[in-house]
């Protein structure tokens, strides 16, 4: 399956978030820097957006964080959260509209079963911190260094 391109992907997310701005009113999602056992972070590779990112999604009505959270990890990741997971920062996602918060966790995972392909996930996987996937996005570089304390946590996304 082919991706889109760089300004169709923001253009459709433009039109999700016009969405959701009168829908909502203000938008709020979730990610998780997720690891495993063997302390590789979970990414994705989404068909709509490129680069590789940590998993996560929008909250919806009458929805926790951490119940959206549980959701989407397991949806992007057929991925199980051990423990429980711990609140690192909320940020303000100017990138995606005046209006829209990302609450990041980091967590501890299992893959219950391999994810495989679809249209929403092109590809994913567990990886080493100093060996991320070529595309992997500014901001998970960035989220990566706020949690080992190599960074400040920012207030933007």
């Amino acid at each position: 399956m082919k991706e889109i391109r760089h300004w169709q992907s923001r253009m459709l997310m433009r039109v999700v978030h016009i969405y959701f701005a009168l829908a909502r009113g203000m938008t709020m999602g979730v990610r998780a820097a997720c690891f495993d056992a063997e302390g590789r972070v979970f990414l994705v590779r989404h068909s709509y957006v490129p680069g590789w990112h940590m998993p996560g999604g929008g909250l919806e009505r009458n929805e926790t964080a951490e119940e959206g959270l549980i959701k989407e990890l397991h949806e992007e990741g057929n991925l199980k959260v051990i423990g429980v997971p711990e609140l690192f920062q909320v940020y303000f996602n100017t990138s995606a509209s005046r209006r829209d918060h990302v609450v990041f966790y980091r967590v501890t995972v299992e893959q219950t079963a391999p994810r495989l392909p679809d249209r929403e996930i092109v590809e994913c996987g567990f990886f080493a911190p100093d060996a991320l996937p070529e595309g992997t996005t500014a901001a998970t570089h960035r989220r990566l260094a706020e949690l080992s304390g190599e960074r400040q946590p920012d207030h933007f996304w």
